[in-house]
């Protein structure tokens, strides 16, 4: 077979020209694990409501090992000690983080599997690229799984301030057109430390930071919760809930092999072997779109209205409140819904509903983001700032949503 050139440069719209640091994370790149991720929607539903969101797991994968690898740079002309080893094992730690999302990112996770997450799933990934090539992924694994001694390692992949989320940030908020979630991810980056194996930002940095944690909370509420995109995940993962349902119940549906190995079987945490991962390897956007067009003409009335609904944008309606949705009220739409076609509680309760969505754009009591003084001091950003917003914006903020058809009146 002939060599195949690794020295490969990535031509990325947010950040220009991304280099490939090896032909490890190369192969990596290769892989028929990660290019799947080119047919996985980084925003799940969210171009229902912004056209441009099209941008996939791929795109972000790449931004975040570039950020990942100005982050090094930066902290090696600071003086932190980071081997050649320990770069590599970032890099390919940060580019395999979200190799376990499933289709449309988040929906899976929520409907035809249970107790597993996306993060899990990215382990088994890794793990089984590491046995495949030749334990070479070990470090990387120890780091990403916070077993590694140096621990501000692991807090450059995941933390409230990590590579991940430098780049989602930009990269959503660019695709989106939502200027309110851009952050300077070059400025924070640069003003990046270590002090006590802590990972901290120079107090220089402390009002790129703040900017961070506001346009996280923005992002939120106008286009990560927004309540278009938000009832399309909700209806998604309904219409994968009624689809394993019925074919728990032996009704035969038309969809990929994979995805109806999915449907047909309970899959949890504990029976996730090397076989799942490897059918689960072969699921991606296309399958749960393709399925929805065969499901949107099936005889079952759930079903189908469900996956016509996605794929024809007639969504149900939302109601967003402060308080609680009176169960009275639900119970009303509920019965109207049963009435008009001649449905179970049980089949009504698909398309009348209610819940809870949270934002919390900085959490103080979970792997802060840290401030280092002039003096040599390292203080949560919410005590250091001097804006009293940043505190309150710790805050879990939970609001109440009622979803129902629309023609049930208000």
């Amino acid at each position: 077979m002939k060599e195949r050139n690794t020295l490969k440069i990535i031509n990325d719209p947010i950040y220009g020209f991304i280099t490939i640091p090896s032909s490890l994370i190369f192969n990596l790149i290769e892989h028929r694990y990660f290019q799947r991720l080119r047919r996985i929607s980084q925003m799940g539903m969210s171009y229902l409501v912004y056209p441009g969101a099209h941008h996939t797991r791929f795109h972000h994968t790449l931004g975040a090992m570039f950020l990942m690898q100005k982050a090094v740079q930066v902290l090696r002309f600071k003086g932190v000690a980071i081997s050649d080893e320990e770069a590599e094992a970032l890099y390919i730690g940060i580019l395999l983080h979200d190799i376990g999302h499933g289709p449309f990112s988040h929906a899976m996770e929520h409907s035809i599997v249970n107790g597993i997450s996306h993060e899990d799933i990215s382990l088994q990934f890794m793990e089984a690229l590491n046995t495949e090539m030749s334990n070479k992924l070990a470090l990387a694994i120890s780091i990403f799984k916070n077993e590694y001694t140096r621990k501000f390692l692991h807090q450059l992949i995941s933390s409230q301030l990590d590579m991940d989320r430098l780049d989602y940030l930009r990269r959503d908020s660019f695709y989106t057109g939502v200027a309110e979630g851009t952050v300077n991810s070059e400025r924070l980056i640069s003003m990046l430390h270590v002090k006590d194996d802590k990972l901290v930002v120079e107090e220089k940095g402390i009002y790129s930071v703040e900017k961070f944690i506001v346009a996280r909370r923005l992002m939120y509420w106008q286009v990560y919760l927004h309540k278009t995109g938000f009832v399309a995940e909700n209806l998604l993962m309904r219409v994968l809930r009624r689809a394993k349902e019925l074919s728990q119940k032996g009704i035969s549906l038309r969809c990929s092999d994979a995805l109806q190995y999915f449907l047909e079987h309970k899959i949890e945490k504990k029976s996730f072997s090397t076989a799942v991962l490897e059918t689960f390897a072969k699921l991606d956007d296309t399958d749960i779109i393709s399925a929805m067009k065969f499901w949107s003409s099936n005889d079952d009335f759930v079903l189908s209205e469900l996956s016509k609904m996605i794929l024809n944008r007639t969504l149900l309606k939302i109601k967003i409140k402060k308080k609680a949705i009176p169960v009275a009220k639900v119970l009303e739409k509920r019965k109207q819904l049963m009435d008009r076609h001649m449905l179970t509680e049980a089949e009504a309760d698909y398309f009348v509903f209610t819940g809870t969505m949270t934002n919390q754009a900085y959490n103080m009591s979970h792997d802060t983001i840290n401030i280092l003084t002039k003096k040599g001091k390292v203080v949560d950003v919410a005590k250091a700032s001097d804006l009293l917003n940043i505190e309150a914006l710790s805050q879990k903020v939970v609001k109440h949503y009622f979803c129902f058809p629309k023609g049930l009146g208000e």
